[in-house]
């Protein structure tokens, strides 16, 4: 359970951001409460890191106020810097120093005095199951454990509230499942952290509370569960073994489904939110058995957030944004 004082931790409203004629944000409202996990999903390009750029002062907005550990953005720069991590997208580390030595440099610069600094690094690259490395050039050490090392590092000032900028991005799956768990960790003392992802799964084990953006506004906020009963039903997915059948299917399942269908012509699979499941799927095969259509492969999926995420926008996460 998250560790919350009923305190709002972060804070945003109206925030706009444009650059030339392109708007990255078009009047983005947040909430974090004290202690929780918000996820900012959205694709590539939404407007995720705009965002995060914004509450940790490295962007100013054109429009709009916020707040982070009850500071101004704007006018307490200084002060909001001093209560939060933020680990980006790619690990930020010095290659030419140990694990020991980059989360001492980062306490020094902190101002933490030496000892500190050297009690802190300790503390964090044994919290991070890097101790075994921790006298070792961090040029060798994995994707994974440079990832640890760069979330080690915003952690160092024990700071208020964490912002996680895609932090499994590159990973490999072993690594995305050992980051999940550093993350869980950190939450459960008390942390609030702001993470933005484009892994739906990783927001839907993570995060308390989901905002959905894309191009620059909020299509969806909500928990993981709330996310998902918009959508109501089931998905009905058919794969089509011929690519002569790919359009007999599409006209059968849009007289089934509650949307439209959506076709992957690569895997020649065919999908469509129904509300009666399992009725809906033998009315599809009697349709498509009385014309002679062969199928590879059918299935029936309850609802998760790629299907929250493609019902909302008619697009999936990892598509480009751009038209």
């Amino acid at each position: 359970m998250p560790h919350t004082d009923g305190t709002v931790a972060v804070r945003a409203r109206g925030v706009v951001k444009t650059y030339g004629s392109t708007r990255a944000l078009a009047g983005v409202d947040l909430d974090i409460p004290t202690g929780q996990v918000l996820g900012l999903l959205g694709p590539n390009g939404a407007g995720k890191t705009t965002m995060v750029r914004i509450l940790t002062t490295l962007l100013r907005p054109d429009a709009g106020e916020a707040m982070v550990a009850g500071h101004d953005v704007l006018t307490e720069p200084d002060a909001v810097r001093q209560n939060i991590g933020l680990s980006g997208q790619y690990a930020a580390v010095d290659e030419n120093l140990t694990g020991a030595e980059n989360l001492y440099l980062i306490g020094r610069l902190y101002g933490l005095s030496k000892r500190r600094a050297k009690e802190r690094a300790r503390e964090l690259l044994d919290r991070f199951a890097l101790t075994d490395a921790a006298d070792r050039s961090a040029k060798g050490y994995s994707g994974g454990m440079r990832r640890r090392l760069d979330l080690a590092g915003a952690l160092v000032a024990e700071p208020r509230v964490v912002v996680l900028d895609e932090p499994t991005t590159g990973l490999d799956p072993r690594g995305r499942l050992g980051m999940w768990e550093v993350i869980e960790q950190l939450v459960a003392t008390g942390a609030t952290v702001l993470l933005t992802t484009q892994y739906l799964e990783e927001a839907d084990r993570l995060a308390d509370t989901i905002v959905v953006i894309d191009r620059g506004q909020v299509i969806a906020r909500g928990t993981a569960d709330e996310l998902k009963g918009r959508i109501g039903g089931e998905r009905l997915e058919l794969v089509v073994g011929e690519d002569t059948d790919v359009e007999p299917v599409v006209r059968v399942l849009k007289e089934v489904g509650t949307s439209e269908p959506v076709l992957d012509e690569h895997t020649r699979s065919v999908s469509v939110f129904v509300d009666t499941g399992a009725s809906a799927l033998v009315e599809a095969l009697r349709k498509l058995d009385s014309r002679d259509v062969a199928l590879a492969d059918v299935a029936l999926h309850r609802p998760t957030l790629d299907d929250v995420f493609l019902s909302l926008t008619g697009r999936a996460t990892e598509e480009d944004p751009t038209p």
